[in-house]
């Protein structure tokens, strides 16, 4: 298990649309600075992503085993509540997050420039990565429904395609966007979003590189999706604000040496480029 470098966020303007944060520039200024958590306030759980690419006509047909959300049993097969967390034994703690720490997997922290706060966590693993938020929710419904409608907006609105479709985490979106290959030929980037509702809780993610496209790769990022358990906390909080993460504690007291690197929250914006097959 290891920790990978911190990450800052380029600062959205607080009037800007939920839905068109997701096409936010990531050319903000870089900077290795420790950070901290800072008090939460509203962030579009479809607003902060990261990237993942595929190739046209590398799509596989939806097994027949994918379900539904409506189908998704959680309570079985996580993400799990802090109250049905049997033992904290194995897990990073990142206060809103509970990790499960596996052979290989690395941390970034995505941290936002101005308030200096952690806004998401990005795991690394085998070649794959999985973004995840967390959100607080209403009591009595969830907000994967809604927050479908918005990412397939902010997608079309930039000339891209969104497909809705069962998965093994429940109903699940494929974002494609039409992009340029160094060399100048057509191809396009590609966003898988999975979301799942919990206990007053709503959770993102947002899976790239083989695991966005490959079921055989999307499988140990799924187990970990799975995994992980959400601190929702007791304070009443309003719908889509996001949940506070912090550092871990041993890498508070003593973090890794920090290289800067430039934000690619975006899931279709950065990320290599791929020829497109007709």
């Amino acid at each position: 298990m290891a920790f990978g470098r911190l990450r800052k966020k380029k600062n959205d303007d607080a009037a800007a649309s939920q839905q068109e944060a997701a096409a936010a520039s990531d050319d903000a200024p870089e900077a290795d600075a420790p950070v901290a958590a800072g008090t939460a306030t509203a962030v579009a759980p479809e607003a902060t992503v990261p990237a993942a690419v595929a190739t046209a006509g590398s799509v596989a047909p939806v097994p027949a085993d994918h379900v539904s959300s409506a189908d998704y049993d959680r309570s079985a097969l996580g993400p799990f509540d802090l109250s049905e967390q049997a033992s904290e034994s194995g897990y990073i703690d990142l206060g809103a997050l509970r990790i499960h720490a596996t052979e290989g997997l690395q941390l970034r922290l995505e941290v936002e420039e101005r308030s200096k706060r952690v806004i998401a966590v990005t795991l690394d693993l085998g070649g794959s990565t999985l973004q995840l938020q967390a959100f607080a929710a209403p009591k009595t419904e969830g907000l994967w429904d809604e927050i479908r409608e918005q990412i397939g907006a902010s997608v079309g609105s930039q000339g891209g395609t969104v497909e809705e479709r069962p998965g093994r985490l429940g109903t699940e979106l494929l974002a494609k966007l039409p992009a340029q290959t160094p060399d100048g030929q057509p191809g396009y980037r590609v966003a898988r979003f999975v979301g799942v509702n919990g206990s007053r809780w709503f959770l993102r993610g947002v899976f790239g590189g083989p695991a966005a496209l490959d079921r055989n790769a999307a499988a140990p990022m799924e187990q970990l999706f799975r995994s992980v358990v959400v601190v929702r906390g007791d304070h009443p909080l309003p719908p889509r604000e996001l949940l506070p993460l912090r550092l871990p504690k041993d890498a508070a007291a003593g973090p890794p040496p920090l290289t800067p690197t430039r934000p690619d929250l975006n899931p279709l914006e950065r990320g290599p480029e791929i020829t497109e097959t007709r």
